[in-house]
């Protein structure tokens, strides 16, 4: 099973630039070219929110004229970008919320790989919280008795990346009590999947994988003392490629950049010897 973990879009209406800089939409455009031409192609699309700039239906009428290039299922949680209702309303497919449901919960079953989204959302505010009922919520699933393997997927991370002006609007309320469910689920969760800040992260939190993804645009910069200014660079904008083996139970993570880079060059000739 091969997952593509795009994230971070800031998709602003009528293409209006990120930050007076970025193209948001013509980086969505490469990335779901380069998912669309991939061989083996994936399986499913993970968006991990910040889907939009400003949570306007204008710059998610924007986005799924896009996605309209995307013809394999995708599934999102938002971000603090973002906002529920017209993130919904837009995408009801890729936010297949029970009836009734307040938050972007749900469970995915169509694939070799159980997938959970989790709503982090604090609407207004950068950070991230899991009130109790998202958590009960999570505790349901997980004990519901299925038993299958699964991944959890979520916009801010619950772990501290030394980036410190990412760092104070991470995932706030919630993280510890997250941190006890996963722990103890830790059997059968393979990793978690996060987005928020804009760079490729791996670490092991609660006794399982935490991923970090890059953005699919541009790059929080790396700049780990405390007191590092919030700011992003244009480094090349990537996505992170899960490779789910359920025989192995083991789930691999790869690197991809987006932009055309020379190559691929053979390392041997025609006649089978190293090219030196």
């Amino acid at each position: 099973m091969l997952i593509a973990q795009l994230t971070d879009l800031h998709i602003g209406a009528g293409r209006r630039l990120a930050y007076r800089k970025v193209d948001t939409a013509g980086a969505l455009e490469k990335a779901v070219a380069h998912v669309m031409a991939m061989a083996p192609r994936p399986d499913v699309v993970l968006f991990t929110g910040d889907i939009g700039d400003l949570g306007t239906p204008d710059e998610y009428a924007l986005v799924a004229e896009i996605l309209k290039d995307l013809t394999i299922p995708y599934f999102m949680v938002p971000g603090n970008h973002d906002r529920r209702a017209p993130l919904r309303a837009a995408f009801r497919d890729a936010t297949p919320v029970a009836p009734g449901g307040e938050f972007v919960n749900y469970v995915v079953d169509d694939f070799a790989l159980r997938l959970i989204g989790l709503d982090t959302l604090d609407e207004g505010k950068p950070g991230g919280v899991l009130p109790t009922s998202q958590l009960d919520w999570l505790r349901g699933v997980l004990a519901d008795g299925d038993g299958r393997d699964c991944l959890i997927f979520l916009h801010h991370p619950p772990v501290l990346t030394g980036i410190a002006h990412m760092d104070a609007q991470n995932l706030g309320d919630g993280a510890a009590e997250l941190a006890d469910i996963v722990s103890k689920h830790r059997d059968r969760i393979r990793a978690v999947l996060c987005g928020h800040v804009h760079r490729p992260i791996h670490t092991v939190w609660a006794g399982v994988p935490l991923i970090i993804g890059p953005s699919v645009a541009h790059q929080v910069a790396f700049d780990l003392r405390a007191d590092g200014p919030s700011a992003f660079v244009m480094e090349p904008p990537a996505m992170h490629l899960h490779v789910w083996d359920a025989d192995q139970k083991n789930l691999m993570t790869h690197l991809a950049y987006l932009d055309h880079y020379d190559g691929p060059h053979p390392f041997f000739g025609a006649d089978g010897k190293l090219i030196v």
